[in-house]
Order: structure tokens, then sequence, then C-alpha cells
């Protein structure tokens, strides 16, 4: 596919240079550019299998190991012993242990049972048996000696699997909805176009260089199950009235420190038209992002500076040359996006979907779970948004039998709501960046809540989500949650604790909630790590008393006062 070099500079309303090539020039103004115009990101693969593999960690130059390795995956871990209090005081290096995060790049989330197994088979030899999963479907090995990513590479990639670009500057996983093919409300099967772009364009050398990381989402669901609204760019299945079936086009979504929802163009892309759709919009990225400040290099912040209308002209004129017709916007959710639970597929098989506790499992539970969906008459398993994990095509008479050996596993289709609806991110046990512990934290409070609420949990209705972040980054997103906690060192009498920053009745377009809308802070409301669980069933108490009736907690949210929330 080609798209032509944009036609007309347009400047930045800022009126400063801001690094964007296409008003600019390509001349690097950071050294993270620097390193990125020196050698493409992509080029590091051969100097991992020809060189640092077989020489060892202190073989690795710096601009590949702080920089090129994240085009394949890597990412080095945090040094075990340091605290949360000196995350921001220590140099990388002084950070960082010899081992690393490798990424395991997951494409609308979908697996074989043949592929899930060689995870598994993989996380249990080479990553001390880690495998967590996130909420970018993908899975995350820890402990991984350099020595070893060649031959980790190799098996992968006989199973058609990878690591290429599931980090770096360049296109992300894609997130595509865990019931893609098999649902019986699907209003499209987002397959064919995730699997196009994913041969065409991951791993091409012109998009390996984008101003930061570029994410997409792909869905066809009415569910609304892959959080749309905070990728830099996503396609949600619509109803045209005249044109039919395809997708309605979302840009510009994102949280981190500066969070912002991404907004409808107005657009109707048909089926066969998303990927050069996609390939326009991340070129337009590419092209107009800026570049001269880090913080600054996200979609996002080009549609903050240039609206939907000015972002909408530039894809079509500049880029496809031609107008999108006007389509109309996603209808509103009727059923849960995450598919906890034993549903019937359109073929009139079941497919089911476990909850783990926060996405930590281990290559060994992947493993198992592979025999449990062969022995259940499945080869297909899907990971989720909500890190999650659903197995598809099951048998209706071994439905049982599956839900009692993944429960061996510590997986429950029928999970608390507390279970169910908590997610967090890794936190200080391996991100360099984090400043709390965040799982560990997330399984004691979830055991907690289930003790002390079982008397509410019947009245709840829908599940209260629980989101857990280590640092102010937002990758378990915080600001759309019903209760966020954004992790950071808090003074508790005298001495610095770790502790969270409360958001507060946020959430994304989905059951029982028609827009997305960005959680509040009370002022000064912070809470320890150890009173987490006070907190939460304080405020969960609260809500059941005096919410009007079918008022969900961010609704709740939105009208009590300050003291309330206390």
């Amino acid at each position: 596919m080609s798209i032509d070099t944009p036609a007309r500079v347009r400047p930045s309303r800022s009126g400063k240079p801001q690094g964007q090539w296409a008003v600019d020039g390509r001349a690097p103004l950071n050294h993270n550019e620097e390193f990125k115009a020196a050698d493409n990101g992509l080029n590091v693969r051969e100097r991992i299998e020809t060189v640092y593999a077989r020489e060892g960690f202190d073989s690795i130059a710096d601009d590949d190991l702080h920089g090129r390795f994240r085009w394949w995956g890597l990412y080095t871990q945090r040094k075990p012993g340091i605290d949360g209090g000196r995350t921001a005081q220590l140099e990388p290096s002084e950070l960082e242990d010899r081992y690393f995060m490798l990424r395991v790049r997951i494409d609308g989330g979908a697996l074989t049972t043949r592929q899930l197994r060689v995870v598994g088979e993989l996380s249990a030899e080479f990553a001390r048996d880690t495998a967590d999963l996130t909420d970018r479907q993908n899975v995350q090995y820890h402990w991984v000696r350099v020595e070893d990513v060649p031959e980790i590479w190799r098996r992968l990639e006989e199973v058609d699997l990878s690591t290429t670009e599931a980090c770096g500057d360049t296109p992300r996983v894609i997130l595509g909805s865990p019931v893609a093919g098999i649902a019986a409300d699907e209003l499209i099967d987002p397959t064919p176009a995730i699997e196009e772009i994913r041969q065409r364009f991951i791993g091409d050398p012109e998009l390996a260089n984008l101003p930061r990381k570029f994410k997409t989402a792909i869905t066809g669901h009415p569910s609304l199950d892959v959080v749309h609204e905070i990728n830099d760019v996503a396609f949600v299945g619509v109803r045209h009235p005249e044109l039919g079936i395809g997708y309605d086009l979302w840009v510009g979504g994102g949280l981190s420190t500066a969070p912002r929802l991404g907004e409808r163009l107005g657009v109707f892309v048909a089926p066969d038209e998303v990927a050069e759709v996609w390939y326009a919009v991340a070129s337009i990225f590419r092209d107009y992002g800026f570049r001269r400040l880090r913080h600054k290099a996200r979609m996002k912040f080009l549609l903050a500076d240039w609206g939907a209308e000015r972002m909408r002209e530039v894809l079509e004129q500049e880029y496809l040359h031609r107008r999108l017709p006007d389509g109309p916007a996603p209808a509103v959710a009727t059923t849960p996006g995450d598919h906890v639970g034993v549903h019937e597929q359109k073929d009139g098989r079941r497919y089911v979907g476990f909850a783990p506790t926060v996405g930590r499992l281990s290559g060994t539970a992947l493993t198992r779970l592979a025999d449990l969906a062969e022995a259940a008459g499945s080869a297909r398993v899907r990971l989720t948004p909500h890190q999650k994990v659903v197995v598809l095509d099951v048998d209706p008479e071994r439905v049982e039998d599956l839900l009692a050996g993944a429960a061996d596993l510590g997986l429950t289709a029928r999970p608390s709501p507390f279970r169910r609806s908590t997610i967090a991110c890794t936190g200080i046990e391996f991100c360099k960046l984090a400043i709390v512990e965040t799982k560990a934290t997330a399984a004691q409070a979830i055991a907690e809540l289930e003790r002390r609420l079982a008397d509410v949990e019947p009245e709840l209705g829908r599940p209260i989500t629980l989101h857990i972040n280590g640092c102010p980054n937002s990758c378990a997103r915080i600001q759309t949650a019903d209760i966020g906690l954004k992790g950071q060192m808090i003074d508790d009498g005298g001495a610095s604790v770790p502790g969270f920053q409360v958001h507060l009745g946020g959430g994304l377009a989905s059951e029982g909630r028609e827009e997305a809308g960005l959680g509040r802070t009370v002022r000064g409301l912070k809470v320890t790590a150890e009173s987490l669980p006070d907190y939460v069933e304080r405020i969960v108490r609260r809500y059941v008393t005096t919410r009007t009736p079918d008022e969900t907690f961010s609704a709740w949210v939105r009208r009590s006062d300050d003291e309330e929330l206390r």
C-alpha cells in the first residue's frame, strides 16, 4: 500500500517546533530520536542473536539495552530489594537487574492450544514459571536472560507467535474482541482486519520509528470489549442505515499522567478498508506527531492540538485522497465486556471466560489449561483486555469438567464481584518505574473484601471495578475505574509508607454506562496499602446504603460530596 507524502505542512498551534517530521524536518531533537535515527530499532535483533546472546549482558551497548531492545519486547526488570521511595532517586542502571521482562505479542488475544502450550513451556523453562496476563492481551515473562532470547524466539515463531514490536515506538499489539467470530450477538468479526494489519505492517521499517507507542483496538461485538476510548486508533463495529455493517473510527485516546479520551471522527469505515485507514492514521502520527518532548509524543496531544475535524480533513485529503462516508456512533453496550462466565456460541458450543487473580498465572498453569481445553473439545483460547482468559468451542457436556479442572489452577468462571473486577499492573516486584507493590496487594485486598463484604455482595448488582497501579503511568487504567489507585509514597503519622492516591467514578462505555468518563480525585484523599481493604469496604458500604434505586457507583460518586467519599 502506498501513501503519498503529506501535500502541505501544518505547524502546531503553539508556533514552536515540535519535532514533527512533516513540518520541522527530521533532525533529531532529543537523544531518543537520535538513537532511532542512527539505527532502526528492528535491526537490534541481529545483534542480540549474534553478539549479546553469546557474549552476555555486559556486552550490550547502552542505546540497545535502554532503547532498541524494546522493539523486540525486552525491558530490563527491577533489581530486587529497592524500595519505592528510591525509584525517583536512582538512575536506570542502578534500578535495573541483569534479567529481562519479555512480552509475547498476541494480536487479538488469539491463541491456539498448541500456541498456549508453547507459551507455558517457555515460561517454565526460561522465565522461572512467570506468565502474567496483561490488560493489553499480551503475556509477560520475567527473569529472562539475554542468552536465552534467540531460543525463545525460535520456539515462538515455530507456532506463528513473536515479540516483534511488543514494546518501543511502534504499533503495539492490536486489541481485538475475545469472542471474535463465535459470539451469537456479534455485529462483525474483526479477525480479518486484525490479521491483515499484522501481516502487512507489523515489523515494517516504515512504521518502526513513530514518535512513541501507537495502540490499536478493533471490535465487532456490541459489549464494546476492547476499551476503544483509550487507544490511539480504534475501530468499533456499527450498523450503517444505508451501507450496512462496518466500523466507527476513533482516534487519540490514552491515559498515563495526562489522560485523554479518544474522539470519534464521524466516519464509516467499510470492513475491507480497515487496514488502509489504519495505515493512514499511523502515518499521520509518524509524520505529524510531536517528537521534541517525549512526554508530548502521543497521538492524543496531536488530536488535542488539531481537533477531530482537522484530523479527519488531513486523513481524507492528504492520506486517503478521498472522503469517507459519515457514520453512526456505536450502540450502547447491553452486556459485560469481560466475557466471564459460560456463554453459548452461535454454533451451539460454549465459550467459558475465566478470571485469574489480577492476571497472575504461571507457565505451568497455562500448559495445564491447554490440556484442559483440549479435553473439553477446544483448540482455541483468547486473552482479554481485562486480564481474563476465555476458552472457545467447548462441548456443552464437558463444561463442568473444564470448570472443575480450571479451579485447581486458580481460575474461576464464577468469581466474586471483587475478583472479577480488579486488575493490577506489574508493580514494584519487576517494574523499574513502580513505587508500590500491586499484585500481592490486590490479591490480599480481594480476599479481604470477599470475606468482609459477603453480606452486601448480592445487593451490588454490577461489580465495582478496582484498578491498582504501582506508579502514575496508569498501565492498569486507574482513571477509568470505579475505584482507581495510583501508587505513591504517602505520609502516615510522620512515616513514609507505600500507598495510593484515590480516583473515583471513572469508567469506559460499557453495560450500565453510556459514555466514558475519567474519575475524580478528592483533595487529600490517600490510603496506605495496608488500609486499602478498610477504605474500599467503607466506601462500598456507604454506596450501598445511600444510593438511589439502580444508581451506578460512578453516578453516585458524581453526586456525592467530598466527605462522603473519604
